[in-house]
């Protein structure tokens, strides 16, 4: 098969990329929709891009959750595992909820909480201790909960952990899960996960929050059958939204859905929690799929990460005001900390996997003393710097654990679960884009290898690693607000929906350095007043010095559209990407 020809002709941008462009047939959709639907081209190119047919775009643009939420039967276990929560709230029994310290286990729990607070049941939240515990229940806790409580609802954990189930003797256990399971369940009273082997997939893309939403709604109408009134689910939205931006759960279905009435839920403020987090995030404007995944989920990470690990989901939980501002004060001060842990293991990591390679199936780095909370976002950053699934992993001695990141259309759950059948890991697991794995020293090298060798299979290391995809190209005039605003109900933009990329082509280029490495830049066509643009950590890499004294040379431009609210005013904003010389 031959290669498209390089978009605008960039063979190697100023990051060393190919710039990569729609082929011709999707080209051909997108128009033939453009005169259909009379929507914008742009907007066009990505429906095309997401297999929306023509017919199909207005529901797409305004997806309605009654319309794409699916039947809470259809998961396996469901009916059991609802019915048993109401009877436990019936009879007024102690409930504890065993929750993953992570911002979806968190949101979890704190669903739970609140709607079972709302039915008058106080409850016991454990989430493990990360470095002590590790990741899911574990053989003390919960034999030490079950001694005290008569159902436990293990959220975001749960599936692979048969010993530890078995040890909650006395007490009834409902996972409520999305990670990869085996063939055989542990031996819980219900098991409902959408990636058990015996489920057909349909809702394989659903966090646990998601998961956590369903039995809820399935509960409210085992409760109306029986003539009583279960609590409102709609404000509970923005949770889920927050879980599943921050889980990177694919936003296709009825998690696109989810993320867009929850972002409008959230835009109430009602949930001191949350208000308390975004005061202190210094959100001063409506919430947005960014917001959820780069501002309020690290901080909600936080605690799990390197501090207090039930923090995040307290506070989610929490109705008290004043109770609510002082967890939001804390995790934003383990938050700063985090980055300072994260930039110096990044670093490391980097010019480790650098030095091994990063054109390969797997990108991999390991190294005594990092941090087993920041292990999962450096993991992400090698994904992105090389555009492979990359894993990090920390030693502490002998044991080494780690976290792994995917790109999309690559399984690496699944992969990391073989390697542990294989006996060649300890332990690991999770879901499609993400994984954890626990290994010793000797393990790691074979494991490595076995691992970029399945991955290799899935096609891993095919594309190019430094290939930078357009979706369209626009005049700089054409960048408008309107033009933006119809392009954002194509969203929300994230994990399986990335938000699209333009370029601009042979515009002049007027630069300014703000901070340390950032760059401000306003960039013309001569089709009308100019484009803001900014480029965050531009004099780490070869654009801030390339753009920063641009002489009278002209560049295209490639990043993605942004809305920038600032003294009252709203206008359009490229965060730049990449460049080159046109």
């Amino acid at each position: 098969m031959t290669a498209l020809p390089a978009f605008l002709n960039v063979e190697a941008s100023l990051t060393g990329r190919r710039w990569t462009g729609p082929d011709p047939a999707q080209d051909r959709l997108s128009q033939a929709m453009a005169q259909t639907t009379r929507l914008p081209l742009p907007l066009c190119r990505i429906l095309a891009t997401r297999g929306v047919a023509p017919e199909d775009a207005p529901a797409f643009l305004a997806p309605a959750l009654r319309d794409l939420l699916p039947d809470p039967l259809t998961l396996k276990d469901m009916a059991p595992a609802a019915a048993r929560l109401i009877r436990a709230v019936a009879a007024r029994e102690k409930i504890a909820i065993f929750a993953d310290y992570d911002v979806d286990g968190g949101s979890s729990a704190a669903l739970l909480i609140i709607w079972l607070r709302a039915m008058g049941c106080e409850t016991t939240l454990y989430i493990p201790d990360r470095i002590d515990e590790g990741y899911g229940p574990n053989v003390p806790a919960m034999a030490a909960l079950a001694a005290s409580h008569s159902l436990i609802l293990c959220v975001d954990c749960g599936t692979l952990s048969h010993e530890p189930i078995a040890a909650a003797k006395g007490a009834d256990v409902v996972i409520l899960d999305h990670h990869l399971a085996l063939e055989t369940l542990p031996p819980a009273l219900a098991v409902v996960n959408p990636n058990r082997q015996d489920e057909d997939g349909s809702l394989a893309h659903l966090c646990a929050a998601g998961v956590v939403f369903l039995i809820l709604v399935e509960a409210n109408r085992q409760l109306r059958g029986n003539g009583q009134q279960g609590p409102d689910l709609m404000p509970m939205l923005d949770l889920v939204a927050l879980a599943t931006v921050a889980d990177v759960a694919p936003l296709i279905g009825v998690n696109r859905a989810f993320v867009r009435q929850g972002l409008k839920v959230m835009a109430r403020r009602e949930r001191v929690g949350l208000r308390a987090l975004a005061d202190v995030a210094r959100m001063d404007q409506a919430p947005t799929a960014y917001a959820l995944g780069f501002l309020l989920g690290p901080r909600v990470n936080a605690g799990g990460r390197i501090g207090q690990a039930d923090l995040g989901a307290r506070l989610l939980a929490t109705d008290n005001a004043t109770e609510a501002m002082a967890m939001a004060a804390r995790l934003d001060q383990l938050n700063t900390d985090r980055r300072e842990i994260t930039e110096a293991v990044r670093a490391e990591a980097l010019a480790q996997a650098e030095s091994r390679g990063l054109d390969g199936p797997l990108v991999w780095a390991a190294a005594e003393g990092w941090h087993p909370g920041v292990v999962g976002i450096v993991a992400a950053r090698l994904k992105e710097a090389a555009q492979r699934p990359a894993i990090v992993i920390g030693f502490d001695g002998d044991e080494g654990k780690g976290s792994a990141r995917s790109i999309p259309g690559v399984d690496l759950g699944a992969a990391i679960q073989r390697i542990a059948a294989e006996g060649l890991i300890v332990k690991g697991g999770g879901h499609k884009m993400a994984a954890g794995l626990t290994l010793t020293r000797a393990q790691l090298e074979p494991a490595m290898a076995r691992l970029a060798d399945l991955l290799a299979r899935q096609g891993a290391g095919d594309g190019g690693p430094r290939d930078l995809r357009i979706d369209s190209l626009l005049t700089t005039t054409a960048a408008t607000v309107d033009l933006l605003e119809q392009i954002e109900s194509a969203g929300p933009f994230g994990a399986a929906a990335p938000a699209p990329r333009f370029a601009f082509a042979n515009v002049a280029v007027s630069a300014r350095r703000i901070g340390e490495s950032h760059l401000k830049l306003t960039a013309s066509d001569g089709s009308g007043p100019g484009l803001d643009a900014i480029a965050f950590g531009a004099f780490d890499g070869p654009l801030g010095p390339a753009l920063e004294n641009p002489g009278h040379r002209r560049f295209h431009l490639a990043g993605r559209l942004e809305l920038n609210h600032w003294n009252g005013r709203t206008r359009v904003q490229l965060r730049l990407e990449d460049a080159s010389p046109a």
